[in-house]
């Protein structure tokens, strides 16, 4: 066993951490237990790059348990729990991780796990599989397939794929009805908030909140700072979803327009540059900006730092920049995801279902290694319908909900003899 963490004594808090969540995921207890009968990746190795916390760290038992040689890493420097890393390596598994490394720690630690030739990769961004198609072509063959759990990476790897350049079979992870419905809305909507209460300890009733992006992500935190007290702002780039925001209920205006009326930014596009130089120059003092998005590019805050006169910290988790005319820009968590960077994340429950879908992926890959093509321009895959209502069976299920069932005459109705 190998790993590289930062202190292996922290082990029982991650341990308690881990049991905690496990108790609340119960779609993932059920697949343990199967896993566990049914062996279906012993004999593989598995690299898995996604916020190392407590449910992630479930997933990777659950995996292990399946059979899988687990080789860990976290998908951003300050969402890793160095506990939880502790409670992983002391169970046995390989972990490279530790909370707030530098960019090249962070690169280190991902090439550990692929430098290992896995055969299965659980990515969370795309930065595992743009490394070894990088750095490790000759470990290219080893690689079975994986899943990706991100709308960021999934547009990476379309962007492969369309270019020839992607050389095993991805899943299409977020695009499952059971992750991006539920993960993205409910999940991204309450955890951004649970991330900038306790990182402000501000009151959100009576404030303006600009949401950038009206994805699934961005209508769940747009609907939650309704559902706090706040007026709500959207800024867009898609006329659908623009109207979907007006007949929502929220006001949508250019990023611009709504830096003057704005006390609580938060981006979720999955785009750079989203809040630029301008917008600083035209908020109101006290204004606070936040990223939901995967990467830290969104809220431009290296424009920030060039246009402040000063930068200090103003309270754990935020950074006061000083603006020549003495108004301040509060920037939380460095700009990277205030959820996880600054919280724990989405909510056990709906972890659950996603990484549900995760694990049953994961398997659908190996289960289909023969089956699945392999040429250019085919590599990406939608997760099968049976997985997703899978998921939506067990999880109702867990919730002790049961729902009708369509007869053989209404199938023939429905679907003609197209129906199975």
């Amino acid at each position: 066993m190998a790993s590289e963490i930062r202190d292996l004594s922290l082990w029982q808090d991650g341990r308690l951490k881990i049991e905690w969540v496990k108790h609340h995921m119960p779609l993932l207890r059920s697949l343990e237990e199967q896993f566990s009968a049914e062996k279906p990746f012993a004999g593989l190795r598995v690299a898995l790059s996604v916020h190392l916390e407590a449910k992630t760290a479930y997933l990777c038992k659950v995996l292990a348990a399946g059979g899988a040689e687990m080789y860990v890493t976290g998908s951003n420097p300050l969402s890793t729990q160095d506990d939880v890393a502790a409670a992983l390596v002391h169970d046995g598994l390989n972990v490279f991780a530790w909370y707030d490394a530098t960019p090249e720690e962070y690169m280190s630690h991902c090439r550990r796990v692929i430098e290992v030739g896995p055969n299965v990769i659980i990515d969370d961004g795309g930065d595992l599989v743009n490394l070894i198609h990088s750095e490790f072509p000759q470990l290219l063959d080893k690689v079975i397939g994986g899943c990706e759990e991100t709308t960021t990476g999934i547009l990476r790897l379309i962007r492969m794929n369309r270019a020839g350049e992607l050389r095993f079979p991805m899943m299409l992870v977020n695009n499952a009805d059971c992750k991006h419905l539920f993960d993205n809305r409910y999940g991204t909507g309450q955890s951004v908030w649970d991330g900038i209460n306790r990182t402000t300890n501000l009151i959100v009733a009576g404030k303006t909140v600009v949401v950038a992006g009206y994805g699934w992500c961005g209508k769940g935190v747009a609907m939650r700072a309704k559902g706090l007290g706040a007026e709500v702002i959207v800024t867009e780039v898609d006329p659908v979803k623009a109207i979907e925001a007006v007949m929502d209920g929220f006001k949508v205006m250019k990023m611009r327009e709504a830096a003057a009326q704005g006390d609580i930014f938060v981006t979720v596009t999955g785009c750079e540059g989203v809040i630029a130089e301008g917008d600083f120059l035209a908020m109101k003092d006290g204004a606070i900006c936040c990223n939901a998005g995967h990467f830290d590019c969104e809220v431009d805050v290296a424009a920030l730092r060039r246009i402040a006169v000063n930068a200090a910290p103003a309270r754990k988790n935020i950074v006061c920049y000083t603006l020549s005319d003495g108004r301040r820009i509060y920037i939380l968590a460095e700009g990277r995801l205030v959820n996880l960077a600054a919280g724990d994340g989405h909510p056990a429950e709906i972890m659950d279902m996603s990484f549900a879908i995760q694990a049953l992926s994961a398997r659908y890959i190996v289960e289909n290694r023969d089956s699945l093509p392999r040429e250019k321009g085919r590599m990406v895959h939608e997760i099968p319908a049976e997985i997703d209502r899978a998921v939506a069976l067990r999880k109702l299920e867990s919730w002790g909900y049961c729902i009708d069932e369509l007869s053989e005459e209404q199938r023939l109705y429905l679907y003609g003899n197209d129906c199975q």
